[in-house]
């Protein structure tokens, strides 16, 4: 679409369940997308709540039941018909008046022929559900029971208005928001936020809001994340989001005219290098009538400056920030988010990776900017790339400009930082001894002092010690972790071997399918089978003190039935 194009902006999406579709989206609109799911939605501890609801819905409990979310109506039904007649509980929600917030509700209604009495108007928020329960059943709501399906979490604005025009409301919580699994790209997103890495952040549903905030509180980084949002231009997808976004003292700079993902990214698309650039004029001035920090004696004469309203690092806080964090022993992706984060404190730069040697390859360990799909799984050989040069020679080096045309560059893919100018690259030392490679880029030309060259050295000894420990003892873990495994397995299959005459070999198969059909790992079958070994024998001697005490007893045959995994 003509116009519309975010000229190569970089744009944070936090959305999970869609997130390969708005990635693509903003692709196709010129963007560059960073994505950090946010969020996941997680069954309850119990259905305890839900069944009683379906129990009390099916002799005539409720008037009205509203529902908000379409996964809320799929997961209900779902759930209510595991231990209900289906049939029989669809029938009850035809019965009574039903009302929906939103398309996705409306739509997974129909779906089930379930007919709508109230269907909120756009823009789908709690306020426009309200005003179409007043209008389609006015005075009759005096008096109702209601029900009302809720999204995650409560929205008390809309209990409240509700309590004040019926007699009771149930809420029916069907599922529940959490934190994802792998939490590291959202805490990679927070640091691109706070450090001004990011040009657009979209945000879909005020969960996402929440939880960003959640992970910078546990991050220590509230505060930085405020600033990031300064100079950062923030999409919210309509007003319920942007009602999350207040919750926290921000404002939206841009609300699409439909409240779609589609109509979101589009239309931000065509405004945001303009809204952008305002905002960040407007920030500019903010930052300018603050008296500037006085520079420290170890960046003085660099030409970049700290990240607006951070103070340089003095001398002593220089060595006391170093000093704390290598006596913190702290896990190897702790320390390496904070190598990270400290190198880009002192020298402001687009892009920051840390690199950790393993095995002759530098395997990329750590970004400032999200890579959840390459880090942890990018491996450079010693001696490949500039990176890998670095590594071998254990020489820094800094291009200023065009560093893809230096000969020693080497390109990989899916990794955008490749197409920047400007590159310094040190080594990580403990006793002489390689233990990795810090890189920072620069997407414009830019010229590294002598004194920022021998500042990130500098960091690079200090912090080698730290690193290696870290990473030996992650390693430590993980061999302690292998071998306490391997013991209780081979335990496992000498009771297999003992109790169903197996060999060895066919001990190890039986044990191997009980854990792919059961989705567990190979230790956690052992412990069963070992936990089944100790509770027979437990008994047998409880049997067996039985047996002297009554000699009359029979004494059961030793060959108690062990659990039955090999059948």
């Amino acid at each position: 679409m003509p116009g519309a194009n975010f000229s190569g902006l970089r744009v944070l999406s936090l959305e999970s369940r869609r997130s390969v579709e708005v990635a693509k989206l903003i692709r196709t609109y010129g963007g560059e997308p960073l994505t950090a799911p946010a969020m996941r939605e997680v069954p309850l501890d119990s259905n305890r709540p839900v069944l009683e609801f379906a129990e009390a819905l099916m002799r005539g409990a409720f008037d009205l039941v509203i529902f908000t979310t379409g996964v809320g109506v799929r997961t209900l039904v779902k759930i209510v018909s595991e231990h209900y007649d289906r049939e029989q509980f669809l029938a009850a929600l035809r019965s009574i008046k039903i009302a929906a917030r939103g398309p996705k509700s409306s739509s997974a209604l129909r779906e089930l022929d379930i007919p709508i009495a109230v269907v909120a108007p756009e823009p789908f928020t709690w306020r426009s559900l309200m005003s179409a329960i007043d209008a389609n059943l006015g005075s009759s709501l005096q008096g109702m029971n209601l029900a009302v399906q809720e999204y995650g979490t409560s929205n008390p604005e809309l209990l409240t208005a509700l309590a004040e025009k019926s007699v009771s409301i149930t809420r029916l919580l069907v599922y529940q928001w959490a934190l994802p699994e792998d939490v590291q790209p959202l805490r990679e997103a927070v640091l691109a936020l706070a450090h001004g890495h990011v040009d657009v952040v979209l945000f879909m549903n005020a969960g996402q809001v929440a939880h960003m905030f959640l992970m910078a509180e546990r991050m220590g980084y509230t505060e930085s994340l405020y600033e990031g949002f300064r100079s950062t231009l923030i999409g919210s997808i309509g007003p319920s989001t942007t009602e999350g976004l207040t919750l926290y003292g921000l404002q939206p700079d841009f609300e699409p005219t439909q409240s779609k993902m589609g109509f979101l990214i589009n239309e931000i698309s065509q405004k945001a290098s303009a809204l952008l650039e305002q905002k960040r004029s407007a920030a500019a001035l903010h930052v300018s009538s603050i008296p500037p920090a006085p520079v420290s004696p170890l960046l003085r004469g660099e030409r970049s400056a700290p990240l607006a309203g951070k103070p340089a690092l003095s001398a002593v806080d220089f060595l006391h920030e170093i000093g704390s964090r290598m006596a913190a022993s702290d896990p190897l992706h702790t320390v390496l988010d904070r190598i990270v984060d400290f190198a880009c404190s002192v020298i402001n730069c687009d892009s920051c990776f840390v690199y950790v040697l393993e095995d002759n390859q530098l395997v990329l360990r750590a970004s400032k900017n999200p890579h959840s799909d390459l880090v942890d799984h990018l491996g450079i050989w010693l001696g490949q790339g500039i990176t890998g040069w670095v590594g071998w020679h254990r020489e820094p080096v800094a291009i200023p400009t065009k560093a893809l045309k230096d000969p020693r560059f080497k390109r990989f893919k899916d990794l955008p930082e490749d197409t920047f100018e400007a590159f310094l690259s040190v080594p990580i030392l403990c006793r002489s001894k390689l233990v990795g490679v810090i890189n920072l880029q620069h997407r414009k030309p830019y010229h590294h002092t002598e004194n920022e060259v021998h500042l990130l050295t500098a960091i690079g000894h200090l912090v080698g010690a730290e690193l290696e420990r870290a990473r030996l003892e992650t390693e430590n873990m993980q061999l302690s972790d292998r071998l306490e495994s391997r013991k209780h397995i081979e335990r496992a299959k000498g009771v297999l071997q003992r109790d169903f005459g197996l060999d060895e070999e066919s001990a190890y198969k039986a044990m191997q399918r009980e854990s792919r059909q059961r989705r567990k790992s190979m230790r956690e079958i052992a412990e069963a089978i070992i936990l089944n070994e100790d509770l027979r024998r437990s008994r047998l001697g409880e049997i067996g003190k039985t047996a002297v005490r009554e000699p009359s007893a029979q004494t059961p045959n030793d060959s108690s039935e062990p659990l039955d995994l090999c059948s």
